[in-house]
């Protein structure tokens, strides 16, 4: 399992600081953590950094991703279809039939 992101590719390792931030703001928009949470996530994964670091970045870059987030959204009037509908039939003593 890869832990750091460094360790993935060495391509990654010369990305790895400027993707701190916008992974830090994105965990803490997408997700219901707090800060300190996402000091811990980012911490596990070998990213050393405070809460009131990630606190800056979400003032800094927060409003481009919590409107991203927004548009992703499906909006109101959208119409949703239900993936599969089950039926079950009783025919009597004891068995059913089971339709998928």
């Amino acid at each position: 399992m890869i832990t750091r992101l460094e360790d993935h590719s060495p391509a990654l390792s010369a990305l790895a600081p400027r993707l701190r931030p916008c992974y830090a703001v994105w965990l803490y928009f997408r997700f219901p953590l707090s800060l300190r949470m996402v000091e811990e996530i980012l911490a596990a994964r070998g990213i050393c950094v405070t809460y009131e670091t990630v606190r800056q970045w979400g003032k800094k870059f927060g409003k481009a991703f919590a409107d991203q987030i927004r548009q992703r959204a499906p909006a109101r009037g959208d119409k949703w279809h239900l993936d599969g509908v089950s039926r079950t039939y009783s025919l009597g003593w004891g068995v059913e039939l089971y339709e998928r």
